[in-house]
C-alpha cells in the first residue's frame, strides 16, 4: 500500500532529501529498428540474466579446455573470468535496488 500525501505537504527539514519515490517502476527502454520496436522491460533483471549466460559459457568453455593439457592455462583464465562475473551478479542486484535519479532543476526548492 503506497503512502499518499496531499499536494501541499512539506516534510520537516530533517526529512528533505530523503523522500521515497512512490510506486517507482523500471521504465522500459525502446529501441527502434525501421518499422519494428524492441521494448526492454526490467532492464536490471535482463542484465542479470545475460550475465548468468556468460558465467555458464565461461565455465563450460573452461571445463572443455581443461580436458586438453595444452589449453590448461586458457581454461584457468575462463574460470577466473567466470568467477569475477559471480561478483557482478550481486552488484547488478544491488544497483537495481539502489537507483540514483537526478531531480530536474524545476523541482528544486528556492
Amino acid at each position: 500500500m503506497a503512502l499518499k500525501r496531499s499536494p501541499d505537504f512539506r516534510p520537516p527539514p530533517w526529512e528533505i532529501g530523503f523522500t521515497m519515490v512512490e510506486d517507482r517502476t523500471d521504465s522500459p527502454l525502446t529501441l527502434k529498428f525501421g518499422h519494428e520496436e524492441l521494448i526492454i522491460r526490467r532492464r536490471y533483471e535482463l542484465i542479470s540474466i545475460v550475465n548468468d549466460f556468460f558465467i555458464a559459457i565461461w565455465f563450460l568453455l573452461g571445463s572443455i579446455l581443461f580436458l586438453y593439457p595444452e589449453y590448461e592455462k586458457a581454461a584457468i583464465w575462463m574460470f577466473i573470468i567466470g568467477s569475477f562475473q559471480f561478483l557482478v551478479r550481486p552488484t547488478i542486484r544491488l544497483i537495481s535496488h539502489i537507483h540514483l535519479q537526478r531531480i530536474p532543476s524545476s523541482n528544486w526548492e528556492s
